[in-house]
């Protein structure tokens, strides 16, 4: 056979697998475990070529992995929950389940065929009774043991989508699908307490030495641990039942240059004024229409509104400031009140200008005068700053020990007391949607809120509802809504709110260690599994989704669902590049941009002869129409040709761009790589018995290649360097075309070769094995993955280049161990050396470098 056909081979191979079961995980603890998984997809309708390139990461580590004899672990399932489901149904008329089972169907059918060596018995979506039930359940529990609670809250609020949205969901001010302004609203909801483990998971950080610096560095930021003071200003009069208004700063060193004190329009001070004053209550509600997020509020201009009430400055009783309601201040970060020091805080600087406020300043670079200022001071804490009106001790220090002598000297003085603060907030759970876990408890006039009986999980999603009109349809249906009190019996409603969809996400990985248990999770299947070794995804997830995960792995704990061991629930963390491809497109009339599909453009011009503008390599957006189908790749290549191109072209951590010709390179190459191993195995049989004999001295190079291979290919995987150990197969398949060893040797080594390409080209390489070992050996995914002889891995010479006067003029190839003594005398005796040196004469230096050069200066 002289081409291999894809079409026909890939089936054939990923039936093999299934009825042998190669894949099929199981918990043996004779044999060390391997948990390898990558975050989940969502059932939007098709796998994009960064699906194919994430799960053929996760995939080369699983299959090499079993092959090492670990029992492994590699899972799929379905993040299926969500609003995108919820306006599907509202544009078409459908049904969210019905859209995302298709969807899932659509999205299997079109996976299966990458040969991913998955254990799809253990697949499901969070959107089954039975996966969200058991979350149910976590959730009674998690209740029970205190982590989650019920209050009123500020939140975004989306009026075109009817929920509450997390702030990463607003962008800009608007609904991150609706695109409609985002409100503040204030909103009975249910939150777990993460904040109570704020110092517990930033401390954690420090354990996960095998996930990337930046993504611990961004969970720390997010998390956000200071240190600082926390006192109160006393009002001048009381003023609605309010006589003090309690502060939080990181920068107490600054209080002598307090300009004025801000509270937040959620405030219970400006709450309580807003009741008798009509303007102030406006300004508040149009405060409201801003996003809860800092960065919302950062954008947003400065604005506040006098309350005509002032407070004491606390070292001073005749120092008196005045007190703003303020757009910028959250309420559920610190206290949801400051002061103002505008000399040294450009957002307080802005707002005193624009009131007309004072600006005193605190310190001065040092060795500066002290000037009036055109905008605000900000220098690091670690540099030296000259407090020029401060209270902090010696007047040359950093910033962050004038915060530690402000923090003692106000203790001393009884003016409050230092405390760590995190930025870290409770997690808002609830959801005002359909497509969601519904939230486990009753509402009863007489018990209160009172949670479901677990016998009566799990809580199910009524299938007949109606998206007609906005909101959530679960607050319409009287049927599901009007249920019996599980404690008395008395007529209740349900909870209509639904879960964040990141809790469906969080717990997962543990899910998968027993999805058919009749609990969240068994015991000893939790023990064995736990924890995920490797975890593959995004940057995109590097904050919430590995956050609440962490935080979930902690709860689950706590409620006996995971072992102690599973407090981190990741060993390892890789977040791979994106795959990207050029962007076509021509202007109309207009100017505007029309994009155009890469198979609709041949040598930059469309089929009409128009020539196209061509966009540097950027992100696949169907927008753009710069998507590539894995589905027709497959198709038209294979999909050996689709995994091996995309760990091929570029280190996984960094974006790897798709391109036709690199595609039909890759194509080719495989294709070459079979007719190499047709070739050998027609020689074997064809060969005379004298052409089987070994010939040790034809041998050897080859076999030292095969070693170097192994040991390479090996390192390369291990150490998530997939274009290396390809660039080493490239190399190995060369080897190996260009031998004249014998073809005993030269047989083993294409063994060797496709042993070492099946975790990325598992179809192949099973074709290779099965033509050369006579399908006698079984399956090259279940044979034991090649162990290099280090003795094999010693050369035993070397070749050295021979500069003269600075440039290279030869090369000596020389026994390893040869002495410096032989070596200079091998370089004397050389054509080139000789010709440089005048007739009998010696050269001026000359300089060995043992295994890498030799200089010589005539």
């Amino acid at each position: 056979m002289s081409r291999l056909s894809p079409a026909e081979i890939e089936p054939k191979w990923q039936a093999a697998w299934d009825d042998a079961g190669v894949f099929t995980a199981t918990r043996d603890p004779a044999r060390e475990k391997y948990y390898v998984l990558e975050m989940f997809p969502y059932p939007s309708g098709r796998i994009h070529m960064g699906h194919v390139r994430n799960y053929t990461m996760g995939d080369v580590v699983a299959r090499y992995k079993s092959s090492c004899g670990f029992s492994v672990l590699h899972p799929m399932g379905w993040d299926a929950f969500g609003m995108p489901a919820e306006n599907a149904a509202m544009a078409s008329g459908g049904h969210p389940k019905d859209w995302t089972y298709a969807n899932i169907a659509t999205m299997r059918d079109q996976m299966k065929p990458l040969g991913l060596s998955i254990d799809w018995s253990r697949e499901f979506a969070t959107c089954d009774p039975e996966y969200y039930g058991q979350q149910q359940a976590l959730f009674l529990d998690m209740l029970d043991a205190g982590l989650i609670y019920r209050k009123n809250a500020v939140v975004n609020w989306d009026p075109v989508d009817m929920t509450v949205l997390a702030n990463e969901q607003v962008i800009d001010g608007k609904g991150w699908r609706s695109d409609a302004p985002v409100e503040r609203r204030e909103l009975t909801q249910w939150f777990f307490k993460i904040s109570d483990m704020a110092g517990d998971l930033l401390d954690g950080l420090d354990t996960l030495e095998d996930w990337p610096e930046k993504v611990r560095l961004m969970q720390a930021n997010w998390i956000g641990q200071s240190r600082g003071l926390q006192f109160a200003f006393s009002l001048t009069a009381e003023s609605v039942g309010h006589d003090r208004i309690e502060v939080y700063t990181t920068r107490p060193d600054t209080l002598m240059g307090a300009s004025f004190v801000g509270i937040s329009p959620d405030h219970p001070l400006a709450r309580a004024l807003e009741e008798s004053n009509p303007e102030l209550a406006a300004f508040c509600a149009e405060c409201r229409r801003i996003g809860t997020s800092e960065e919302a509020l950062e954008k947003a201009e400065k604005r506040g509104f006098d309350t005509g009430l002032t407070v004491r400055h606390p070292f001073d009783t005749a120092w008196e400031l005045p007190v703003y309601i303020a757009n910028f201040i959250l309420m559920d970060y610190g206290t949801g009140a400051i002061f103002g020091c505008p000399a040294h805080d450009q957002r307080d600087f802005d707002f005193a200008t624009k009131y007309d406020l004072p600006i005193p300043p605190v310190f001065v670079e040092k060795d500066a005068e002290d000037a009036q200022l055109t905008e605000a001071f900000v220098p690091p804490k670690t540099e030296p700053v000259h407090y020029v009106r401060g209270f902090a001790g010696a007047p040359v220090q950093t910033g962050a020990e004038g915060v530690d002598a402000a923090i003692a000297f106000c203790e001393e003085n009884g003016v409050g007391h230092g405390v760590t603060k995190y930025r870290l907030r409770d997690w808002g759970l609830s959801r005002q949607r359909y497509w969601g876990c519904p939230i486990p408890v009753v509402h009863c006039e007489a018990c209160g809120v009172v949670p479901e009986k677990k016998e009566n999980l799990p809580v199910r999603l009524p299938d007949d509802v109606s998206f007609d009109q906005p909101g959530n349809p679960l607050d319409r249906h009287p049927t599901w809504r009007d249920v019996a009190c599980p404690a008395c019996g008395q007529p209740a409603r349900r909870e209509t709110d639904t879960m964040d969809t990141f809790v469906d996400s969080s717990w997962y990985y543990a899910r998968f260690t027993s999805p058919r248990a009749e609990t969240p999770t068994d015991a000893e299947d939790a023990a064995y599994w736990m924890n995920v070794d490797q975890y593959i995804g995004g940057i995109e997830h590097a904050i919430l989704h590995l956050l609440y995960s962490r935080f979930f792995a902690r709860a689950m704990q706590i409620t006996g669902h995971l072992p102690e061991t599973a407090r981190e629930p990741f060993n390892a963390l890789f977040t791979q590049g994106m795959v990207t491809h050029e962007i076509y497109l021509t202007r109309d009339e207009k100017g505007r941009a029309v994009y155009h599909l890469p198979e609709d453009v041949t040598d930059g011009r469309l089929a009409d002869g128009t020539e196209v503008e061509v966009i540097p390599s950027a992100k696949m957006s169907k927008s753009k129409k710069n998507v590539v189908d894995p589905v027709s790749i497959v198709e038209a290549y294979g999909a050996d040709t689709a995994r091996w191109f995309v760990m091929s072209d570029s280190p996984p951590e960094r974006d790897v761009e798709w391109t036709a010709s690199g595609a039909e390179a890759s194509y080719k190459h495989l294709q070459r790589v079979w007719r190499l191993a047709s070739t050998i195995d027609a020689d074997m049989r064809a060969a005379a018995p004298e052409d089987l004999t070994p010939a040790p001295a034809r041998d050897m190079p080859l076999l030292r290649t095969i070693h170097r291979a192994i040991a390479e290919v090996t390192e390369g995987i291990e150490g998530f360097a997939f274009n290396s150990s390809i660039a080493r197969l490239y190399a190995f398949a060369n080897a190996i075309a260009k031998s004249d060893a014998t073809l005993p040797i030269r047989a083993q080594a294409m063994r060797v070769l496709a042993q070492l390409m099946s975790p990325m080209t598992p179809h192949l390489s099973e074709e290779i094995w099965h033509l050369l070992t006579g399908g006698t050996e079984g399956l090259v995914a279940q044979a034991a993955w090649p162990v290099a002889d280090p003795a094999m891995l010693v050369e035993d010479s070397v070749t050295l280049p021979i500069q003269i006067n600075g440039k290279k003029r030869g090369e000596i190839t020389v026994p390893a161990d040869a002495s410096r003594e032989a070596v200079e005398k091998l370089v004397l005796d050389t054509d080139a050396v000789r010709k440089a040196l005048p007739e009998g004469g010696a050269p001026k230096k000359l300089i060995v470098v043992p295994g890498r050069i030799v200089n010589v200066v005539v």
